[in-house]
């Protein structure tokens, strides 16, 4: 009855923006999950992420930059999900980021990123005695909210392209244990630059450049009970196209961002308020391309409800999965 959607902010798709590294969507809950809640029930609140990097992987070299120190990545976001049916979840996030570099003369950024909407669909479900298997499908897009300016790596609060991810995710759980594995295809939209030329491997004259498209594998597995949820994650997030950072030269939206990292999170639902439910985690990157090896710290409050004033214990025990 617990695993809610929930929180702690998606690491959604889209590593946006390179030595961004840790940019990435918010969503009520996550896309990539075992969890549900039942029809017409809703789940919001706040969630928070901090993210900061010194060192960073021109290519496939790894090295530092004293030019521009410490790059910090900050993620206030706002999130809520609604069961359309028990099998059938909505949720829309929306980000407020702010980034800063702690040398140099580059300016910090801040503003609203990308809106996020996310359906995510149980298509099978199977109870045994060795325990219980999900079958999920889930697609998510993602449009722009302000006109941020996306040609300003490392400090972009964003890519500033259209996405559209389809995900496949399976869930097996055995009495309180569980694992969880899901693959994704995210397609990027061109983006416009301000200036009628750049060069990648050749000069391009034109202020449109085609960001490449990108696939994403998650895993988790951990204890999931009514009131907590522990867990352990990897995630490998690779770039299907782009090209490497030319040395001592700064990033650019198309390059190739591949990224692999490891965490884990914790959700605790309170016993004597059981709709309120806090988050927290830690997620680091131990591989990359042409992105910062960032720590991402993250947290969040959420509170979920029923619409109808009908529900009954049975509706509760529905977030099982």
């Amino acid at each position: 009855m617990m695993k809610h959607l929930l929180t702690h902010y998606c690491k959604f798709i889209a590593i946006v923006g390179c030595l961004c590294a840790s940019l990435q969507q918010a969503s009520a809950q996550m896309e990539n999950d075992g969890i549900m809640i039942p029809k017409n029930y809703i789940c919001a609140g706040p969630m928070f992420s901090t993210s900061s990097w010194t060192d960073y992987w021109e290519g496939t070299f790894k090295r530092n930059n004293g030019n521009i120190g410490k790059v910090t990545t900050n993620m206030y976001s706002l999130m809520a999900t609604y069961g359309i049916t028990n099998d059938l979840i909505a949720t829309v996030g929306v980000p407020y980021i702010t980034t800063n570099a702690s040398a140099g003369t580059l300016q910090s950024q801040k503003g609203f990123q990308d809106i996020s909407i996310n359906l995510k669909w149980r298509g099978y479900r199977l109870k045994t005695a060795y325990g219980n298997l999900s079958l999920f499908a889930s697609l998510t897009g993602s449009i722009p909210l302000s006109d941020y300016q996306a040609d300003f790596l490392p400090l972009a609060l964003g890519s500033h392209s259209k996405d559209f991810t389809a995900r496949a995710v399976i869930d097996y759980t055995y009495g309180k244990a569980f694992f969880t594995g899901s693959g994704a295809y995210m397609t990027r939209s061109n983006i416009t630059i301000d200036r009628t030329s750049y060069y990648t491997t050749q000069l391009i004259y034109s202020n449109q450049v085609e960001l490449p498209n990108m696939s994403d594998y998650n895993f988790r597995a951990g204890y999931r009970s009514k009131y907590l949820i522990v867990e352990g994650i990897a995630d490998i997030s690779t770039s299907l196209g782009g090209f490497d950072i030319r040395k001592n030269d700064m990033p650019f939206p198309s390059n190739r961002m591949n990224m692999s990292s490891v965490g884990g999170n914790i959700r605790y639902r309170l016993k004597s308020f059981y709709g309120l439910e806090f988050s927290a985690g830690d997620d680091y990157v131990v591989a990359g391309r042409n992105v910062g090896q960032s720590n991402m710290i993250h947290g969040g409050i959420t509170y979920i409800f029923g619409l109808s004033k009908q529900k009954t214990v049975q509706d509760k025990d529905s977030f099982k999965n």
